[in-house]
């Protein structure tokens, strides 16, 4: 049975930090890419970060380039996403994905980003 469990989430003020983890099992996760999407109150679900298996080549959306970073670590199964400079149209439920033939979804870990 897959897993993706996600953790990390929680309140921050503005201008601040997070790093959300995605812990996989069931699957041989080195074979699958990862990524993180997002969904906001009252809107569509977005990918936000992209890292392929192996090389682990990543693509972010517009909106987070150079302020988020999506890694992995094959050796604990474990796909992270470090978010810097936080703003507050940040706030959505963050979930991680893993892809291959099929596609696995985490139950999503809450972000809200407010002062």
């Amino acid at each position: 049975q897959v897993q993706l469990v996600e953790s990390g989430g929680g309140l921050v003020q503005p201008g601040g930090s997070l790093r959300l983890s995605c812990a996989a099992s069931g699957l041989i996760f080195s074979m699958y890419a990862m990524s993180w999407y997002r969904q906001a109150p009252g809107k569509e679900r977005e990918l936000v970060a992209h890292i392929t298996s192996a090389a682990g080549s990543t693509n972010y959306a517009d909106s987070v380039k150079g302020r988020f970073t999506i890694s992995r670590d094959d050796a604990k199964n474990t796909v992270y996403r470090q978010m810097n400079s936080l703003k507050p149209e940040d706030t959505a439920v963050y979930y991680c994905n893993a892809v291959r033939y099929l596609t696995y979804w985490g139950q999503g870990t809450q972000v809200t980003v407010s002062s």
